[in-house]
């Protein structure tokens, strides 16, 4: 069987796809970065968290901070990795309310510093606009890849 094709998708979601982990990252950005917070907003349990917070700032997407020595306790705080997610964070949030949700059952809404709601939109960094599906074109970088999968000779 041949290697499935080389992807910094897969390679994310290899840490951070894991059940919780983004959840983890969301109550991060949100300020809750203690352990016991975790748990209780998460529903996830404790081992499986703990296993998962050792990941991501092994990883360096968080980073673990002690706000109290006896007991030894530690808060977790994103880093600028940690932080670089939180679009992702937001543009899933913005995808479940529109499909997974009605308009007047949505959980959170984010507020701009502008004083609006934020609502993500994916624009090209070179020309400003919106990214569309129809205006993209791969370009594969991987050795014996094409858009459609591995060449002959691969």
């Amino acid at each position: 069987m041949k290697e499935a094709r080389p992807c910094s998708i897969a390679d994310a979601l290899a840490l951070v796809g894991e059940k919780y982990s983004l959840l983890v990252l969301r109550e991060v950005c949100l300020g809750n970065g203690r352990f016991d917070q975790l748990v209780r907003n998460i529903g996830a349990p404790r081992d499986v968290l703990a296993t998962r917070l050792r990941r991501l700032v092994d990883a360096g997407v968080l980073e673990k901070i002690p706000y109290s020595e006896r007991p030894q306790r530690f808060q977790y705080r994103p880093t600028q990795a940690g932080l670089e997610l939180e679009p992702v964070l937001m543009t899933l949030m913005a995808w479940g309310d529109r499909h997974l949700r009605k308009d007047d059952d949505r959980p959170m809404v984010i507020e701009h510093v502008c004083g609006h709601e934020m609502l993500p939109v994916v624009t090209c960094h070179a020309c400003g606009d919106r990214v569309r599906h129809d205006d993209l074109t791969a370009h594969p970088q991987a050795p014996g890849w094409t858009t459609k999968g591995p060449t002959e000779a691969a």
